[in-house]
């Protein structure tokens, strides 16, 4: 691929509470994760002691590069259980038909709306979750950055949910997870 996708190799990892979202999400040992957008797969990483060696991470991106560097980081580690793949996730997410427990999306969003890929996106998470399924949202907060997108393409936790309600979507509380982002959690209806 030409051209990196917009904000690779940019993480909200560092920006959050990891422990509060981690906390939030709930993982335990034998659930399928899915990190949509994961980049260099630093929520794959911390993800996968959790499942254990009986659950499963995804991790899915666009950029090469955070892929490649992901999988010599699995290498390194010795970490078996975490699948790390290049997908255009607007198109097609290589997860079996409603396999995930719980998906992730940070700091991701926003990025998606602009170029007309959000739909397909949220489409194909609906595919692969589970019903009953959670679908956690990392944004930032809409308010002047840095750090983060410019202020005209945040969403606020409310439009969050107007967008994600048409895909089976329901929301179910709102978090702060730091200064500058929200966490919003779905479940799969």
């Amino acid at each position: 691929m030409k051209d990196k996708p917009i904000a690779a190799g940019r993480s909200s990892f560092d920006l959050v509470d990891v422990e509060k979202v981690f906390a939030e999400l709930a993982l335990t040992p034998g659930m399928a994760f899915l990190d949509v957008a994961c980049g260099r797969g630093a929520y794959s990483l911390a993800a996968s002691p959790l499942v254990g060696p009986e659950g499963h991470v995804y991790a899915v991106d666009l950029w090469e590069e955070g892929i490649t560097a992901l999988k010599e980081e699995l290498v390194s580690r010795g970490i078996r259980n975490v699948s790390a793949c290049v997908a255009d996730v607007s198109r097609h997410i290589p997860v079996p038909d409603q396999r995930i427990d719980t998906c992730l999306l940070a700091t991701v969003l926003h990025d998606l709306i602009p170029i007309r890929k959000a739909e397909g996106t949220l489409r194909e998470i609906q595919r692969g979750m589970k019903a009953g399924g959670m679908l956690a949202v990392i944004e930032f907060k809409k308010i002047e950055g840095p750090p983060g997108p410019p202020i005209a393409i945040r969403i606020t936790s409310e439009e969050l949910i107007r967008i994600c309600r048409p895909f089976g979507l329901a929301p179910l509380k709102t978090h702060d997870v730091g200064p500058y982002n929200y966490l919003t959690l779905f479940t799969r209806t």
